[in-house]
């Protein structure tokens, strides 16, 4: 066995990891704590694999990720959903740790993804914060939706849970805020992305902490990472309608309530969606049209480093 050919799965779960090889077909778990993770490390990192490949679990991929990359050790970090398709297109419906971990194994092996480093410790915080910001508001919307229908016993509990859902989310702006403008990069890229109508601090945070490809990619490819690029459905001679679909979902998700504000304000994207609309065009596909083209503005903004204008 080589180094070139070596490709090593690692699923992470609260308590334990559990670690495949291939081609070889080792396998061996370790505790999922510092000392475990440490051993993990040194012990791979003697073998030299061409790549590991983890889940994005909610978090626990997270501190071996990190000293993978700290340790030189080509690491990616790839969506569950890719990984779950690959498994269930060779024919793998079951599901346990140990499998988990053999199938990244063979997903890196087959589909090469590419190796990237983790976010830097303070990138890592924003994306905490702001994590932490969205489910508050989950929180907030479910409360508010709950109040109408709530006794009279039970409605000034929910009333003072939503004031204080709201006062937390309202810690949470200043604290991401403040973040935001401790790193000099991030400070500029934030004001230039709110050089541009309809684009608020919730979205340029998201941006920032959620899409640092922002800026370095072409249009086509930034539309397709975040998931407003239009995919084809034909078979022979029928054509299917277009959709938009994958990608990074709480990216679209902000950009979309971000588009609603744009369209009305920001004078280039209202006579684009005006325009599409007079086309004929369905308001829901004149306004993913806006995202993508929303994004597409961003991208070019941060890429050549020029604030927002009229042309």
């Amino acid at each position: 066995m080589t180094s070139a050919g070596i490709f090593v799965g690692i699923d992470g779960a609260k308590a334990q990891l559990d670690i495949a090889i291939r081609p070889s077909g080792e396998y061996f778990t370790a505790p999922h704590d510092d000392p475990g993770v440490s051993g993990v490390v040194q012990r791979l990192g003697a073998l030299q694999p061409t790549l590991v490949v983890l889940e994005a679990t909610g978090g626990f991929e997270l501190d071996g990720a990190s000293a993978l990359g700290a340790a030189g050790v080509p690491t990616a970090v790839v969506n569950p959903r890719q990984v779950r398709d690959f498994a269930r297109s060779t024919g793998l419906l079951a599901k346990t740790d140990r499998l988990d971990a053999q199938v990244l194994a063979h997903f890196g092996e087959v589909l090469r993804p590419a190796a990237r480093s983790l976010p830097d410790a303070q990138a890592q915080e924003l994306s905490a914060v702001l994590l932490r910001r969205r489910q508050l508001v989950e929180m907030l919307v479910a409360e508010k939706n709950r109040l109408p229908m709530a006794t009279r016993r039970i409605r000034p509990q929910l009333q003072r849970h939503i004031e204080w859902l709201q006062q937390q989310v309202a810690d949470l702006d200043r604290d991401l805020g403040a973040l935001i403008r401790s790193s000099p990069l991030w400070r500029a890229k934030d004001d230039l992305l709110r050089s541009v109508p309809g684009v608020g601090p919730v979205l340029a945070t998201t941006l920032l902490a959620s899409l640092p490809e922002l800026g370095t990619l072409n249009r086509q490819q930034i539309a397709a990472l975040v998931g407003v690029a239009p995919l084809n459905r034909d078979s022979g001679t029928w054509r299917g309608r277009r959709t938009v679909w994958g990608g990074r979902a709480h990216v679209r998700a902000v950009l979309y309530m971000s588009t609603l504000v744009a369209v009305r304000h920001n004078p280039r994207l209202r006579s684009f969606y005006v325009r599409l609309r007079d086309a004929g065009k369905v308001p829901k596909v004149a306004l993913i049209a806006c995202m993508r083209k929303l994004l597409t503005i961003l991208n070019a903004i941060l890429k050549h480093q020029t604030p927002w204008a009229l042309p």
